[in-house]
């Protein structure tokens, strides 16, 4: 055998050595350990939780599936019974399972079990505030123009003497055109439905409160304001603020999610004046509305305006403790000074 054949068929003897070497041992082209692990496919069951009954199992399911792919899997077997409409959990009585969460980093093994609950019927979110803001608009506008069969025949189609009457029918105007307008082109929603269900309740809350607020400004007997035009423009100052303020912010909540990713950032105030606020509060937007809504009390003077507006204010309350709450468990390095809606107090 020639000299050049016999180092040609060592490096050949070589280089397979090598190659066994690397599929038996994992080893990297620099001779270190290649963590290779061996893949493993994970079965689901999910199971009615009252009966117990197995409802769908899914065989080889990829450990980095998420819940929400789990859920499209599950959709596939009931179509009937569509993502948004489905909530899965690891116990009967605990928490729904969130859509991004991985079955592999869950405390189950490779047979994973999951109880379903049936959410009921699901409606978009842009169609929820739709829905919402569209009434309490037009409802207003029916008592503003006193059509014969809500009030006596006599005051039919007939306006108030009042110029503050006027005035209320057009704030309350702008701020529900305003809402569907931030609710077409602004609002970015973490979630994507709500069940039907609770769209009717909220829009027998905010349709039931405009009727009932605009039955009595509007109502031919009413009076204005115990201190005249000065309590109105004072008023109308504070209301018209704090809704260029709500607008504000919603655009800077907007701008924070602009790239479209879902992952949760601190929100910090821009050279817009009005987000300033951002400095003292973690929800300034719930701040502005709850303003917005004391000057409408303040310049109508009106006492189911007022209840409107301090059950308004307990319900964002509630909201803003929980977003401040999740912002300080997310960030260790989130502002101390800021606290939920009220600056320094609450």
């Amino acid at each position: 055998m020639a000299p050049a054949q016999s180092v040609e068929l060592r490096n050949l003897f070589a280089v397979s050595h090598f190659i066994k070497k690397v599929c038996e041992e994992g080893l990297t082209e620099l001779g270190e350990p290649a963590k290779i692990k061996n893949y493993v496919f994970f079965e689901v069951e999910i199971l009615d939780p009252k009966t117990k009954e197995q409802l769908c199992f899914l065989d080889k399911v990829e450990p980095n599936a998420t819940i929400g792919e789990i859920k499209c899997m599950f959709h596939r077997a009931y179509p009937q019974w569509y993502p948004s409409r489905q909530a899965l959990k690891l116990d009967p009585k605990g928490k729904t399972l969130k859509d991004d969460e991985i079955l592999q980093n869950l405390p189950v093994g490779t047979t994973a079990t999951f109880y379903f609950k049936d959410l009921g019927a699901q409606v978009g979110w842009t169609m929820v505030f739709l829905c919402e803001y569209a009434g309490p608009l037009f409802i207003y506008l029916l008592f503003y123009f006193r059509p014969p069969y809500i009030y006596q025949h006599r005051h039919a189609f007939t306006s108030s003497p009042y110029p503050v009457v006027t005035l209320a029918c057009v704030c309350h105007s702008f701020h529900y055109v305003k809402r569907l307008i931030e609710t077409i082109f602004v609002h970015r929603f973490s979630h994507g439905t709500m069940p039907l269900r609770s769209i009717v309740k909220n829009c027998i809350y905010y349709w039931g409160f405009a009727a009932w607020l605009a039955y009595y400004i509007n109502h031919p007997l009413y009076t204005p304001p115990s201190y005249g035009n000065k309590q109105v423009n004072y008023a109308l100052a504070l209301f018209t603020l704090c809704e260029l303020g709500n607008f504000s912010i919603h655009l800077a909540l907007n701008n924070l999610k602009g790239d479209g990713s879902k992952t949760r950032k601190i929100p910090y105030p821009t050279k817009n004046p009005f987000t300033w606020l951002f400095f003292f509060v973690s929800c300034p937007n719930y701040t502005y509305e709850a303003g917005a809504w004391l000057g409408f009390t303040i310049m109508t003077q009106c006492l189911p305006v007022a209840l409107f507006t301090l059950l308004g204010f307990i319900q964002m309350t509630i909201w803003a403790k929980g977003k401040h709450n999740t912002y300080i468990k997310e960030f260790k390095d989130y502002p101390d000074i800021r606290m939920p809606i009220i600056p320094f107090l609450l």
